[in-house]
């Protein structure tokens, strides 16, 4: 299948360690039907090491889901590609933008884009081993390198092998002198280096990355490009998925973030009835009331509550009383 995921989708959620797990998605997907979720970033040593299940198992609801791979050799990417195709998911995507010094001490992440031939090779081996798209996130460059070519040539290497969507993420990466958390903040945006790229790549699927926290800058920017893909925003203030769907597809989404957490409450529940801890759900639900009155209470009494009663639904019920209608 040659078709990316967002030739039928505009908006996708970022991949985020530690936030976008399954239990993440299904609240999005309470949210919207139109945005395409990624998973956290899976090594495939992980999968080759671990328990797959573990780090791979998801509800069908969730449904578009791409699953993200960090690793660099072709034969174990090729592997992981396997899996995720297995496993029921609408794409692959490779990590080429963690600047992390765990992910670079893997040699994946970030600094693959130092070595496009390398990316190369598990695209074109990830192709031959499966029929669902594969795709890459990248940054714009990496280090204090602001010149555009470095982009344009990764991309073309990358592209030449069969990876045909682009996940952008408009900041380099700087591999020293600045942690994860300020290599989203620190180096600067530069949006007119992805449009650049899809000006001359047109025959390309681009999605932009990097601070989108509004609707207005992203509607501007999307007239541009395939689409966004939007991170923390779309998790510290998750009710700002509920316009997605009106967005990109002319849809009316949820009204009520009181139904939302209604619905999300019934997930909750089934998931403390398989052993899942109370907080490992619950823990996405923080941001929801953001901006409506009784919202700092809901969060207190989630976040002092839960962790010491994992199994008591009567938590979340209590802390929903702190915002019903």
């Amino acid at each position: 299948m040659n078709e990316t995921v967002t030739a039928r989708y505009q908006f996708a959620v970022a991949p985020m360690m530690a936030w976008t797990d399954r239990h993440y998605r299904y609240l999005a997907r309470l949210l919207s039907r139109h945005a395409v979720l990624y998973t956290e970033m899976v090594t495939t040593g992980a999968l080759r090491h671990g328990d797959p299940s573990r780090h791979l198992d998801f509800s069908e609801d969730e449904q578009p889901v791409v699953l993200q791979i960090g690793g660099s050799e072709p034969d174990e990417m090729a592997f992981a590609a396997e899996l995720a195709q297995r496993w029921g998911y609408a794409a692959v995507n490779i990590n080429c933008g963690c600047p992390s010094p765990r992910v670079q001490r893997g040699a994946f992440g970030a600094c693959l884009m130092q070595t496009p031939d390398t990316v190369a090779a598990c695209v074109r081996a990830m192709r031959d081993a499966v029929d669902i798209p594969v795709t890459v996130k990248c940054r714009i460059g990496v280090d204090r390198d602001e010149r555009y070519e470095p982009l344009r040539d990764f991309v073309s290497v990358v592209s030449d092998a069969g990876a045909q969507h682009f996940d952008v993420h408009a900041r380099n990466a700087w591999l020293d002198g600045l942690s994860p958390a300020q290599n989203r903040d620190v180096p600067p945006l530069r949006y007119d280096h992805v449009r650049r790229l899809k000006d001359e790549m047109p025959h390309l699927t681009i999605l932009l990355n990097g601070g989108l926290r509004d609707w207005e800058t992203i509607d501007r920017e999307r007239k541009s490009l395939d689409g966004v893909m939007v991170g923390r925003e779309a998790y510290q203030n998750p009710w700002f998925l509920a316009e997605v769907d009106a967005r990109v597809a002319n849809l009316s989404g949820p009204s009520d973030r009181f139904a939302v957490a209604m619905a999300y409450r019934a997930y909750v529940e089934s998931q403390l009835a398989q052993g899942v801890p109370l907080m490992r759900c619950c823990k996405h639900l923080l941001g929801l009331f953001n901006g409506m009155k009784g919202a700092r209470l809901f969060r207190r009494a989630l976040s002092e509550d839960g962790p010491t009663s994992p199994t008591d639904i009567g938590v979340l019920d209590r802390a929903l009383e702190c915002v019903s209608p």
